[in-house]
C-alpha cells in the first residue's frame, strides 16, 4: 500500500501532538469545500439510481456525456490497466504513484520518462500523464496534449490524462480535455476527473472517467452495480450544477495559490497549481541549504503543520491554508525556518 497525504492520526501519534492541533497541508483538497445541501433521509434507505440527474449534471459541467460515474477516480486508476492487454506503458514522471503501480500490477511493462516529448518518442502504445502534474504542479498546454492524443491515435495508441486538479482552470485557455475524450477528434483519449480536489469533497468518493464507449462499458461491468452511495450522488449533482459557487471558488483559489507561492518563495523554487504549491529542494536557494528536505519537513511537523514529502524527487508539497489563523501559522513557521538557517 502506497503512502498518501492526509494521515493526520499517524502524524499526531508520531509527534505527540493532539489531532485537533494540526494544520493539514499534505493534500491538495480545497480547504473551503462545497457546502453540503440538505439530504433527503430516504437516500440512506434506497439504492442509488442512474437516472437521478447526476450523469446529466456531469455531462453539462464537463461538456461530455461519454462518461461513467466512479467511486472516486481511484477506481479507474486501479481497474483501467486490466482493460488492456499487457503492453509497454510510459508514465511521465514524477507522477501520482498509484498509476504506475496499477499498470505494473496488471502485467504491463512500465517506463518512466521525464516529459511528454520523450514519452511519444518511445513509441509505446499507452502514454499516461497527470495534468496538472501531481506532485510537481507543472501544467502541459492543452494543444500539446491534443497533438499527443492525435499522434497516439494514428498508431493505434492511447493517451490517458488524470485531470484531478484541473477543475479550477476550466474557464481558462488551459482548460482540460474531458470534453473531447472519446470524441471523433480524440477517440483514443481517456480522461479522469475527481470531485475530491476542487470541490473539497474527497470523503464523498465521487469521480468520473471519460472516453470510448467500449472501455467505459467494460469498466462498468468490472465495478459492478451501485458504485457510488446515494447521498454522495445527491451532493455531487448539486455541486456540479452550482455555477455561482464554482466561479467564486475559482477566484478565491487563484488568489490563495498566488499568496502561498509568494510565502514559500524564500524557501526555494516554487511551482503552483490553484490547489497546491510544490517546493523543489533540488533547485534554487534550497539546494544550497544545509538543512535539506527532511529537516524542512520536520520543522513544519514539529509545529503541527503536515506537508507532503516526495523524497525521491526532492519535493515538498503544500496545500492551501483555509483560515486567517492557519495562514499566520504557516507564515510564522516559514519565518522561523529562515531565522534558524
Amino acid at each position: 500500500m502506497l503512502d498518501h497525504g492526509g494521515k493526520l492520526r499517524a502524524a499526531a501519534q508520531r509527534y505527540g501532538i493532539p489531532l485537533a492541533d494540526w494544520l493539514d497541508l499534505s493534500t491538495g483538497i480545497n480547504p473551503q469545500p462545497y457546502p453540503i445541501p440538505p439530504i433527503d433521509p430516504a437516500c440512506w434507505q434506497r439504492l442509488p439510481e442512474d437516472d437521478d440527474g447526476l450523469e446529466a449534471s456531469a455531462a453539462a459541467y464537463y461538456g461530455n456525456d461519454r462518461l461513467l460515474v466512479l467511486p472516486g477516480s481511484q477506481a479507474a486508476i486501479q481497474i483501467l490497466p486490466t482493460l488492456f492487454a499487457p503492453v509497454a506503458v510510459v508514465c511521465q514522471t514524477p507522477i501520482y504513484e498509484e498509476h504506475p503501480q496499477a499498470w505494473q500490477r496488471a502485467g504491463h511493462r512500465l517506463r518512466r520518462l521525464p516529459n511528454l516529448q520523450r514519452a511519444l518518442a518511445a513509441a509505446t502504445p499507452i502514454v499516461l500523464v497527470c495534468n496538472p502534474n501531481n506532485p510537481t504542479a507543472l501544467t502541459l498546454p492543452r494543444d500539446e496534449l491534443l497533438e499527443a492524443a492525435a499522434q497516439l491515435d494514428r498508431r493505434g495508441g492511447w493517451l490517458i490524462v488524470d485531470e484531478a486538479f484541473a477543475d479550477p482552470e476550466m474557464e481558462s485557455t488551459a482548460a482540460g480535455l474531458a470534453s473531447l475524450a472519446g470524441s471523433a477528434q480524440a477517440p483514443r483519449l481517456i480522461v479522469l476527473r475527481s470531485l475530491g480536489k476542487f470541490f473539497g469533497l474527497a470523503g464523498a468518493r465521487v469521480g468520473f472517467i471519460f472516453g470510448a464507449a467500449e472501455k467505459l462499458d467494460r469498466l462498468r461491468e468490472a465495478i459492478g452495480p451501485w458504485p457510488v452511495a446515494h447521498p454522495a450522488r445527491v451532493v455531487a449533482r448539486h455541486a456540479l450544477a452550482d455555477t455561482a459557487w464554482q466561479a467564486g471558488a475559482r477566484q478565491h483559489l487563484a488568489a490563495s495559490s498566488l499568496r502561498l507561492a509568494e510565502a514559500l518563495a524564500p524557501l526555494g523554487e516554487v511551482s503552483r497549481t490553484a490547489l497546491f504549491c510544490t517546493l523543489n529542494m533540488a533547485a534554487g536557494t534550497a539546494a544550497a541549504n544545509d538543512h535539506g528536505l527532511d529537516a524542512l519537513y520536520e520543522h513544519f511537523a514539529q509545529r503541527a503543520i503536515l506537508t507532503r514529502r516526495f523524497t525521491q524527487h526532492s519535493l515538498l508539497r503544500f496545500g492551501l491554508p483555509g483560515t486567517a489563523t492557519q495562514w499566520q501559522r504557516l507564515i510564522t513557521a516559514i519565518d522561523e525556518w529562515g531565522h534558524q538557517s
